[in-house]
């Protein structure tokens, strides 16, 4: 592997890695009609029809309702960071960075046990 292969993948994880942040959204361009109908659609690694990757995609997308009890506390928080608006998509980004952190740490003390088996 070339040093400039090596650089590109140590960037692509740096970018993987990246949670998009609810200001950086604006940043981001629109996906137009055209994008999606040049788009080869792939499920799992497998190539579908457009149908199939759209109906994916919307469903992927949805949110599920829930009732939720949290603390005062908590939740004026969160109003807080967002400014009022939006305090329900921060909140779920914050459950979505904790549960990759668990992921990571999951994944670390395994490697370290390993680790320490072997050595």
């Amino acid at each position: 592997m070339s040093a400039k292969s090596q650089n590109l993948g140590s960037h692509l994880a740096h970018a993987d890695a990246h949670i998009i942040q609810p200001d950086e959204y604006e940043d981001l361009p629109e996906l137009a009609d055209a994008d999606l109908a040049r788009a080869t659609w792939r499920i799992g690694g497998d190539i579908v029809s457009a149908e199939a990757g759209r109906s994916a995609f919307s469903a992927a997308l949805k949110k599920q309702k829930i009732n939720l009890t949290l603390d005062p506390d908590v939740l004026a928080f969160f109003k807080q960071q967002a400014g009022g608006r939006g305090y329900q998509t921060l909140i779920n980004a914050t459950l979505r960075e904790a549960m990759r952190a668990k992921s990571i740490e999951d994944t670390l003390r395994k490697v370290i046990r390993e680790e320490l088996r072997i050595g």
